[in-house]
C-alpha cells in the first residue's frame, strides 16, 4: 500500500514509480480526491481507495480517515504499508500500526514544521514523532533532512535510512531530455507567450506560494526591471496559484499581473516544453526533501539559481551547474539573476553540467531499484 494525502504526489512526486513496483507487488494506491484518484488507477492498471484527507489540521476528519484506513488494511492484510507526505504518514502509519501491518516505512520529503512556530510548531513536532515512533521505518529523502530529524530528536539513527543518493524518486533522464525538442516547437511556444529568440528566459516551476520563495523572486526581477536590467529577459512561472494555504502577498499578484516581461501560465502537465525554451532555473524555496524541479531542469541542461536548503545544496553543486544562495534573500536572488544576464560566458560554464551531474547521480533506475532492493530486504526479515 502506498499512501499520499493527495493524488497529485502519485502523479508527480512518485510518476512511473508505483507501476514498477507492480511487477515484483500487488499495488494499492490509496488517497483523497475519489475521481482523481481512480482515474490515477485506471490509467496506471493500480487498484486504489480512497481515503479523505486535508492538508491542513482537522482533528475530527483525519480520526474518520484513520477509523476507515484500519477497517480496510484489517481486511487486506498488506505486507508493507508505504506513507508518503505529512499528514498521510501520520494517518497511514498509526492505522497499519493499529491493524497490525509488519512493514510500516515513511519518506520524509520536505517539512513544513520548519516554518512554523509557536504552539503551531510543538503541535507538528509531535505529530511528526508520533508517524516515526508507529513506523518501523523512516526514509529521509536527503542528507540535510536526516540530519535535521536527528538534531529535533524526532527518532533514533538506526531507524533512519537514506534510499540511494537521495530523492524520493529520481529523475527519468530519458524523458527529461532537451533533445527531445525541435527547434520550431520551442519556436512556437515562445510566439505564443511572446517570447522573442533572445530573450533570456529565467523559469520557475512550482507551487506559486509564500515558502516558495516567490514574493522574493517577483521582488528582486522588479528591481532588476526598475535599472533597466531586464530588457531581453523574461521570467516564466509555471505552477498553479494557490490561495488557501500560504498565499502571495498582494503586491507579488499585482507585479505578476502588469510586469510584461513576466509570464505565469499556471499548472502545466508536461513542464519540459517550458524548460526547453528557458536558459535557468530560479528556485529560491524555504524548505524541501528533495526537489524534483531542481533534477528536472538540469536534466533538460538548466543551470540553476538554488536557496541554500537540505535537497537543492545536494543537487547543485555551487558554480560548478548552478549557483546556491541565501535563504529568502531578495537581494542574493537580484545580484544572481543580474549576474546570469551579465555574464553569459558564466552562465555557459554551467550549463555544460547542468545534464551530467544529473544524469549521473539520480538516474530514476537506480532508486526504483534501490528501494526494491530495500522492501525485499525488509520483507526476509519478518518472513514474509
Amino acid at each position: 500500500m502506498r499512501i499520499t494525502t493527495v493524488p497529485i504526489s502519485l502523479e508527480k512526486l512518485l510518476e512511473g514509480q508505483l507501476s514498477f513496483m507492480q511487477s515484483n507487488f500487488q499495488v494499492t494506491a490509496i488517497s483523497a480526491e475519489p475521481d482523481r484518484l481512480a482515474d490515477f488507477g485506471r490509467q496506471n492498471d493500480l487498484k486504489v481507495f480512497p481515503v479523505e484527507m486535508t492538508r491542513k489540521i482537522t482533528p475530527w476528519e483525519d480520526l474518520k480517515a484513520l477509523i476507515k484506513l484500519v477497517r480496510y488494511l484489517r481486511k487486506e492484510r498488506p505486507a508493507i504499508v508505504h506513507t508518503h507526505t505529512p499528514k498521510a504518514g501520520i494517518v497511514g502509519i498509526l492505522a497499519a500500526k493499529l491493524a497490525g501491518v509488519p512493514i510500516r516505512l515513511h519518506t520524509v520529503a520536505g517539512l513544513p514544521l520548519m516554518e512554523a512556530t509557536g504552539k503551531k510548531r510543538w503541535l507538528l513536532n509531535t505529530v511528526e514523532k508520533l508517524t516515526y515512533a508507529c513506523a518501523t521505518g523512516v526514509y529521509p529523502n536527503s542528507k540535510g533532512l536526516y540530519d535535521f530529524i536527528l538534531k529535533e530528536k524526532f527518532t533514533k539513527p538506526e531507524k533512519l535510512n537514506i534510499i540511494a543518493g537521495g530523492s524520493s524518486n529520481g529523475i527519468n533522464t530519458k524523458h527529461f531530455n532537451p533533445e527531445l525538442f525541435r527547434e520550431t516547437e520551442k519556436e512556437k511556444l515562445r510566439n505564443s507567450l511572446s517570447i522573442s529568440a533572445n530573450d533570456f528566459v529565467f523559469v520557475f516551476v512550482g507551487r506559486l506560494v509564500g515558502d516558495k520563495g516567490i514574493n522574493e523572486l517577483v521582488s528582486a526581477f522588479k528591481s532588476l526591471s526598475a535599472k533597466n536590467k531586464t530588457q531581453g529577459s523574461k521570467l516564466l512561472l509555471v505552477g498553479p496559484l494557490e490561495t488557501e494555504l500560504d498565499p502571495l502577498e498582494q503586491e507579488t499578484l499585482q507585479e505578476i499581473e502588469r510586469n510584461p516581461n513576466i509570464i505565469a501560465v499556471g499548472y502545466q502537465n508536461d513542464v519540459r516544453p517550458y524548460f526547453a525554451i528557458s536558459n535557468a532555473l530560479v528556485f529560491p524555496s524555504y524548505r524541501e526533501g528533495f526537489p524534483n524541479v531542481v533534477m528536472q531542469a538540469g536534466a533538460m541542461g538548466l543551470p540553476a539559481i538554488v536557496s541554500n536548503i537540505n535537497g537543492c545544496n545536494e543537487i547543485i553543486k555551487d558554480r560548478e551547474n548552478g549557483v546556491i544562495i541565501p535563504v529568502k534573500n531578495t537581494a542574493a536572488i537580484e545580484e544572481t539573476m543580474s549576474q546570469f544576464l551579465e555574464d553569459k560566458e558564466f552562465v555557459s560554464e554551467l550549463k555544460q553540467k547542468a545534464r551530467s551531474l544529473i544524469v549521473e547521480r539520480y538516474e530514476q533506475s537506480k532508486v526504483w531499484n534501490a528501494l526494491l532492493d530495500e522492501y525485499n530486504r525488509l520483507l526476509k526479515e519478518v518472513n514474509c
